[in-house]
């Protein structure tokens, strides 16, 4: 695993090969986070919110970017412990790993996020849910964007706060806006 850019750019970890996890690509990884930075200005991001968090990609990209602080939820217990192995190789305070399955911790958080990734297995039976379960509530702050990584059977542009789709080979990520 790489870190595309940013203060912790070109470093690398060593995930184990008994991970169930698939990594976004590079490639994808790049892509979004060149679309994104249009949007965001990851040093003006108070908090991120990394769910499905895998092997923590997306979350040490994030924080090499200079968000603020990213909590990670990952509920594999192997994962959820790589993800903290990593985070104290860095030493950096501003991740927060937290092991709780995604739909569970939905329910429960009562902090805001600024910006919201999310990357389920692709054959996830509540995969539809998440936009609704995220956008127009109170989890993300006015202004604020979800990123919804997702198979080619999935086409949420009906969405009301439906924004774009990227397609990037076999990976597609969905991006959707909280109205101000």
């Amino acid at each position: 695993m790489r870190v595309i850019a940013g203060k912790y750019r070109h470093r690398r970890f060593d995930v184990p090969k008994t991970f169930k996890a698939r990594p976004t690509t590079d490639f994808a990884k790049e892509n979004l986070f060149n679309v994104l930075s249009n949007f965001v200005d990851f040093e003006e991001v108070g908090t991120a919110l990394d769910l499905f968090a895998g092997t923590g990609s997306i979350s040490l990209e994030l924080l090499s970017r200079g968000c603020r602080r990213v909590v990670s939820v990952e509920k594999d217990y192997a994962h959820y412990t790589y993800i903290n192995k990593v985070k104290r190789e860095l030493g950096d305070d501003a991740w927060q790993p937290v092991k709780a399955d995604v739909f569970t911790f939905l329910g429960r958080t009562t902090e805001r996020y600024d910006l919201i990734f999310a990357d389920p297995p692709y054959a996830l039976e509540r995969l539809a849910e998440l936009p609704d379960l995220i956008v127009g509530t109170p989890l993300l702050v006015p202004g604020g964007l979800f990123i919804l990584e997702h198979g080619a059977d999935h086409d949420f542009s009906a969405h009301p706060r439906f924004l774009q789709m990227r397609t990037y080979g076999s990976v597609h990520f969905s991006l959707f806006a909280e109205t101000l």
